[in-house]
């Protein structure tokens, strides 16, 4: 059918425009990717083309673009750098800037972009009724985003992804007369600070209240991980590879397609996309 109004496809969260031809699901009054036809879903037969319309409802959810935020905050830097050398040399600005290199704190937003857009794109190609997604949602009142949210049917995953090569692992310290310490280790990087900024984004999402299982995960996603075994837990928060998280979010658990779906329309107007 041809869309009258704009939509987002339920499943992999692409933007479809008005006029783009899609699949309208009469039950749900959602729309898919014509992709995804394959799938059996009813295409609105009975309707006329031209006059077929989806008008936005509560199931539209703006699931949000993975990196968004990181990719903005990379090309905002980059372009105040440039802005400065070719200020502070009129004449060879332009050519100072081609054969310099931003620094790390700039380039660091990039790379973590990057983490975050693979990711994402995996998730968005695992999503079905009963595996919903969000990417890079604002925490209230802060500049603060969570790189993606997964609602499942074992509860609710808030997942933080991070692109650092070298193998991760769990270094722990004190134990019997010293007060224990686990320290989070990237290759012999000092991590542990992620650890804390995840639990900080786990208690965002539990002060809603939602009564639901909640998840804490750090997903490093080129790590050095070993063919066998690698993930571990750290202070509530689950340090996984990429494909022990994907096992993970689409195990069969109690939660029902119409509760996680529930879910995450809460968690998108809760948290608004960054």
């Amino acid at each position: 059918m041809r869309l009258r109004y704009a939509g987002v496809c339920r499943l992999c969260g692409t933007s479809l425009p008005a006029k783009a031809e899609a699949i309208y699901e009469r039950t749900t009054k959602t729309v898919r990717c014509l992709e995804h036809d394959k799938d059996g879903v009813s295409t609105g037969q009975g309707l006329e083309p031209d006059e077929a319309s989806v008008a936005p409802s509560s199931h539209d959810v703006d699931v949000g673009t993975p990196g968004a935020s990181a990719r903005r905050e990379f090309e905002r830097l980059a372009k105040r750098r440039e802005e400065r050398i070719r200020a502070a040399h009129p004449r060879l600005g332009g050519l100072i800037h081609a054969v310099s290199d931003d620094p790390q704190s700039t380039t660091a937003w990039a790379v973590g972009a990057v983490g975050e857009e693979r990711l994402g794109r995996r998730l968005n190609d695992l999503a079905t009724d009963s595996l919903r997604v969000l990417h890079d949602r604002r925490i209230p009142g802060t500049r603060a985003n969570i790189d993606h949210i997964a609602v499942t049917s074992t509860g609710v995953y808030v997942i933080d992804a991070k692109k650092y090569r070298g193998r991760p692992h769990l270094k722990v310290e004190g134990g019997i007369l010293r007060p224990r310490v686990e320290k989070l280790l990237v290759g012999s990087r000092d991590c542990s600070r992620l650890v804390e900024g995840v639990n900080h984004q786990v208690d965002v999402v539990r002060n809603l209240q939602y009564d639901v299982p909640l998840h804490g995960v750090l997903c490093f996603v080129e790590a050095d991980w070993p063919l066998f075994g690698g993930s571990f837990n750290t202070r509530g928060v689950q340090v996984l590879a990429p494909r022990k998280l994907y096992s993970q979010l689409t195990t069969a658990g109690p939660l029902d397609i119409g509760r996680v779906a529930t879910l995450h329309q809460q968690l998108a107007a809760e948290l608004p996309y960054a």
